[in-house]
C-alpha cells in the first residue's frame, strides 16, 4: 500500500515535472522570438527551435517515464495496450526530434 502510493506521488511528479519542462521550453522559445522580433538580440528561428526541440524531447522522456510508473500500478491488458501505444507514438516523435537536433551543426546545438 505504501509502495504504490510512492509510485503513484512519484508519477504524478514525473508527469507534471514532465508537462513543466515543455512549457518552460515554450516559454524560452517564446521570448527569444519576441527579442528577435524586436531586433534586441539576434537568434535565428533555427537557433530558437533547437532550444524548444531539447527541452521538448527531455518532457517526452519524463512523460514515458510517468506512463510507465501508472502501468506498474494498473497492469490490466488493456492499460499494457494504451502504455504500448503512448510509448510507440513518444518514441517515433523523439526519435525524428533527435535525428533533426543530430543534423543541426554542432555549434547550434543548445
Amino acid at each position: 500500500m505504501v509502495l504504490e502510493q510512492a509510485i503513484a506521488i512519484i508519477e504524478s511528479v514525473l508527469g507534471i515535472f514532465g508537462a513543466l519542462f515543455i512549457i518552460y521550453g515554450g516559454f524560452i522559445a517564446i521570448y527569444q522570438i519576441l527579442k528577435r522580433e524586436a531586433r534586441i538580440q539576434w537568434l535565428s528561428y533555427h537557433d530558437i527551435r533547437a532550444v524548444f526541440t531539447t527541452r521538448i524531447l527531455i518532457g517526452l522522456e519524463f512523460f514515458v517515464a510517468a506512463d510507465v510508473l501508472k502501468t506498474i500500478l494498473e497492469p490490466t491488458f488493456q492499460d499494457l495496450a494504451v502504455l504500448g501505444a503512448l510509448v510507440t507514438i513518444r518514441t517515433v516523435v523523439s526519435y525524428f526530434l533527435g535525428k533533426e537536433m543530430q543534423e543541426m551543426p554542432e555549434d547550434k546545438k543548445m
